[in-house]
């Protein structure tokens, strides 16, 4: 005996009757796993069944840090020149304006000021989506004066890194910025103001040669890749294979160069215990 029967054969509803589901209703995640979005901004963007770090930008670490999402942004309207005149398939300026209107952002970094569990902190936080999270002259500029703020205002500064690496039509003025942004965190330092660096999927490139690996912690989240020359080339460079698991933040944890791994479900409250201990 059937336990279902059709009594209408075939499909009865129209293909223009059909309902699709949204688009962006649904994440997946690399393991196969699939979350719906609002559940997973209810976890800090991070998807319960496998804890898959799903990457974001600038405006969700703002909400997940920043009490009740208030914030003070500095120098928001900075951005890119055309020191070079370079082109590429198109001009510079051009690729700058193109992406600015599909980001929504100025350039690949946002800095703010507010209160995490009612103590001042100021954030530095890259945006991937902005050229690669790329790190031209804006970017260096950006976290200089979020820098200053910091010895001013003497207060703790939290860099979030995603990037990856210097930004090519910049060139020389890109790889500037290491040294730029350097020489500001060893005047932090002097200060004795915590500078505390949260390395998140992907940090690399002149990023990771310069501020991401200077912080008086530096921390990361699970899974981040987090090195220098990308995999492929330092397998070619060396003609061997890579251990498994390179370049990943519990590889680099391993090797003595992250502090600590943290949950983003957890980084409020984490970050916030941490600067109590440095008061």
């Amino acid at each position: 005996m059937a336990w279902f029967k059709r009594t209408n054969k075939g499909i009865q509803t129209p293909t223009e009757s059909k309902k699709e589901a949204p688009d962006g209703l649904w994440y997946k995640t690399p393991s196969g796993k699939i979350v719906h979005m609002r559940e997973l901004r209810n976890n800090a963007y991070v998807s319960p069944e496998d804890d898959y770090h799903v990457r974001i930008g600038s405006k969700e670490y703002f909400e997940i840090l920043f009490d009740g999402n208030k914030f003070t942004e500095l120098d928001a309207e900075l951005s890119s020149g055309d020191p070079l005149k370079f082109t590429d398939t198109k001009p510079y300026p051009a690729r700058i304006v193109a992406t600015q209107k599909k980001s929504g952002l100025t350039d690949a970094l946002r800095s703010a000021v507010g209160k995490m569990n009612g103590k001042p902190l100021v954030v530095a936080c890259m945006d991937f989506g902005f050229i690669g999270g790329s790190m031209g002259s804006v970017v260096g500029e950006k976290i200089a004066r979020a820098i200053n703020y910091s010895l001013k205002h003497k207060i703790p500064f939290l860099m979030i890194s995603k990037s990856g690496g210097a930004r090519m039509m910049e060139a020389g003025f890109s790889l500037m910025q290491m040294a730029k942004t350097s020489a500001r965190l060893a005047l932090l330092a002097e200060a004795k103001i915590p500078y505390i660096s949260l390395l998140t999927d992907p940090t690399t490139g002149g990023v990771t040669a310069s501020y991401a690996m200077l912080g008086d912690f530096n921390i990361a989240e699970p899974g981040s890749l987090i090195g220098f020359a990308g995999p492929r080339v330092i397998r070619e460079t060396i003609g061997k294979d890579l251990p498994k698991g390179f370049q990943s933040a519990e590889f680099v944890q391993d090797h003595g160069f992250l502090d600590f791994i943290v949950d983003r479900r957890t980084l409020k409250s984490k970050l916030t215990t941490l600067l109590g201990m440095l008061e």
